[in-house]
């Protein structure tokens, strides 16, 4: 019996778009930032700084070698964060909805510029509430020190939110880490770009009402 709703946030919850932070880097200087950034998982400073190995600090300098001259720290984090888009408000009130029969948790591979800036915005934007609105917990990368679809946070975030992998759906937009949850024995529900979570839902029987 499903208990628990485990949701991933890019892709699922936010809407993102890769080509936007491609060319905002492309703009600072960065010959190939598509080397980097993945639509899943990144690379180099920016996987460093997603699985906590880099402070924010460490990340930028990291970084200036591929820039153009005299790019600010600031420069840096607002084309990065070009990787987001927002929250449709439709996705919170899901979320809001679903959380009245379910435990809801987050899982992400985040970091901690777009964490402390868009992120929060989006959450508490409008008298939204701010993210613990939404969640009863949340595990984000660089605080686990491991990234999706590495097992060791799936196994992280059992011991951090207390669930059962078997009482526990996790939803995501990537293959590969529905594929790892699912061998630690949770079910499972992909989300295709186009497609919306409260939707995809009802085929295993959760309704939002």
């Amino acid at each position: 019996m499903i208990k628990n709703l485990l949701f991933d946030l890019g892709g699922v919850i936010m809407d993102i778009r890769r080509s936007n932070c491609i060319d905002a880097f492309k703009k600072l200087g960065m010959a190939h930032p598509e080397q980097f950034l993945g639509e899943y998982v990144q690379a180099g400073p920016f996987q460093g700084i997603e699985n906590g190995s880099m402070s924010p600090q460490q990340f930028h300098d990291a970084l200036r070698p591929f820039l153009g001259a005299d790019i600010t720290d600031r420069q840096i984090d607002e084309a990065f964060m070009k990787f987001l888009i927002g929250i449709p408000s439709h996705r919170l009130s899901a979320l809001r909805r679903l959380r009245q029969n379910y435990n809801i948790y987050l899982l992400s591979n985040t970091n901690p510029i777009m964490w402390n800036a868009m992120i929060a915005d989006e959450f508490s934007r409008d008298d939204r509430g701010g993210i613990n609105e939404y969640f009863d917990g949340v595990v984000t990368s660089f605080e686990a020190k491991s990234m999706k679809p590495d097992s060791r946070i799936f196994e992280y975030a059992c011991r951090k939110l207390n669930i059962i992998p078997s009482e526990t759906l996790f939803i995501d937009d990537s293959q590969s880490n529905l594929n790892t949850a699912a061998a630690l024995g949770f079910d499972t529900l992909l989300v295709e770009p186009g497609n919306e979570f409260a939707e995809l839902l009802r085929s295993k029987n959760i309704s939002l009402s």
